[in-house]
């Protein structure tokens, strides 16, 4: 007597040993959107609270126990603009000069280092990025020396140059990674057309990478603002820069809550409005590439 055997289908043998699958019900996405919003709104308080102490006065900024509610008033504002306008003009010269500088040199860099490479491109890249993680304290003394030896201590053009390097290596190796998603078929075709260099940055890089222009220009526009360390070493009334103004308020008689958190609302406007005109730039150009 012949004993058959039968062989398992493929469907019943796939169906071994797998997984009921189980569907996210509206429980868990109701828990996580409080969740979300709960952390949004925690990292968010410190900014909010800085924004609604600006509009108080000294007695109702320096208490024990916080005021909720309080009357309103924009005087510290107006206090903060009549000393902080000369350290705002200053960091804005120093902030929109050193970023067309680092966007005019970095995007011919990165173009030869990605469509056009040249010899020991990584050790070029690597030179780059390595300056960047050289610390500051380490050069301070010989920019020091330097740039006063050459009668530049207290100059606005010595803080373009220095915010200019500083910003330089970052602006390289993003506008490289933005140059390289452009398709190789694009700049080939736009060639036979008989479009020389120009024509094609023109028509074709540019255009394309536009928004990863906008972003590296936004991330040279917020290190460049919000930079310290150079500016209270080598400035000292004539070039000074807002963060250094923020510091003044640090002083052995106490610290004015009201008037410095108007100043740093103050302070934080330009970043927050340049970001708002840029978000959709921004966004496009930080995930450019990240598709395939």
């Amino acid at each position: 007597m012949s004993t058959q055997t039968s062989t398992p289908s493929k469907e019943t043998t796939s169906d071994v040993g797998a997984a009921p699958k189980r569907s996210r019900g509206p429980t868990s996405g109701t828990a996580l959107t409080v969740l979300t919003w709960f952390l949004a709104l925690t990292f968010f308080f410190p900014i909010f609270w800085m924004v609604v102490t600006g509009f108080k006065n000294e007695s109702d900024a320096y208490t024990e126990t916080p005021k909720l509610f309080f009357a309103p008033t924009l005087s510290q504002f107006s206090t903060v603009l009549d000393k902080a306008a000369p350290f705002a003009v200053n960091s804005l010269v120093a902030t929109t000069a050193s970023t067309i500088l680092v966007v005019l040199l970095a995007v011919p860099a990165a173009y030869a280092l990605s469509i056009r490479p040249v010899k020991k491109t990584q050790d070029v890249l690597f030179f780059f990025i390595s300056t960047k993680m050289l610390p500051l304290v380490a050069v301070i003394v010989p920019l020091y020396v330097i740039i006063g030896q050459i009668g530049a201590l207290d100059d606005i053009w010595v803080m373009i140059v220095l915010y200019t390097a500083m910003n330089l290596p970052i602006a390289v190796w993003m506008m490289r990674s933005f140059l390289l998603e452009i398709p190789g078929e694009v700049l080939e075709a736009a060639a036979m057309d008989g479009a020389g260099l120009a024509k094609m940055w023109r028509h074709v890089m540019i255009p394309m990478t536009a928004p990863g222009i906008a972003a590296t220009a936004l991330i040279c526009v917020i290190f460049a603002w919000n930079e310290f360390f150079f500016a209270v070493n080598l400035t000292a009334s004539a070039s000074s820069t807002v963060p250094v103004y923020l510091v003044g308020f640090i002083a052995s008689q106490g610290l004015y809550f009201a008037q410095l958190s108007a100043a740093a609302t103050l302070a934080s406007l330009p970043v927050v409005i340049a970001g708002w005109i840029a978000q959709k730039q921004l966004v496009r150009g930080l995930s450019m590439g990240a598709i395939k």
